[in-house]
């Protein structure tokens, strides 16, 4: 993965730590936050039980109906974006990432009222959380 590599409406955040702990320390934080984690999801896990290979790969699926919901009454399609999803990966030179779509991009793909957008902006600052070296 190259680090200023853009992909339209996901940001990318880089991590000193592993993806498991990535993975763990969303969990926490959003808990504690009194977001509702719904699953994870273990790609790479997946991937060795049906004898394939793939470095560290996760992905942790969190909300809250109250944020959410308003978002579907406005706008149903938004709920292919829904919940909302934190990516955590290892790349080829063993680098850790985060990612999730930017709150800003799940509004102009969908159109729902900019007045909403505040429901979901929480998510970076979660992914951040995450992310960063502790003090």
């Amino acid at each position: 993965m190259i680090a200023d590599a853009a992909i339209d409406g996901l940001r990318l955040l880089p991590t000193q730590h592993a993806v498991a702990v990535v993975l763990q320390r969303v969990q926490s934080l959003a808990r504690a936050r009194g977001l509702t984690v719904f699953a994870q999801i273990d790609f790479s896990g997946d991937a060795e039980r049906s004898g394939l290979a793939l470095r560290p790969t996760g992905l942790v699926i969190l909300g809250n109906p109250k944020g959410g919901t308003p978002l579907i009454v406005a706008r149903p399609t938004v709920a292919i974006d829904l919940p909302l999803k934190i990516l955590a990966w290892q790349d080829a030179e063993g680098h850790t990432w985060v990612a999730y779509n930017e709150p800003e991009y799940v509004q102009a793909r969908h159109r729902f009222p900019p007045e909403l957008l505040k429901n979901i902006a929480a998510l970076g600052a979660l992914a951040e959380a995450a992310a960063a070296q502790d003090p």
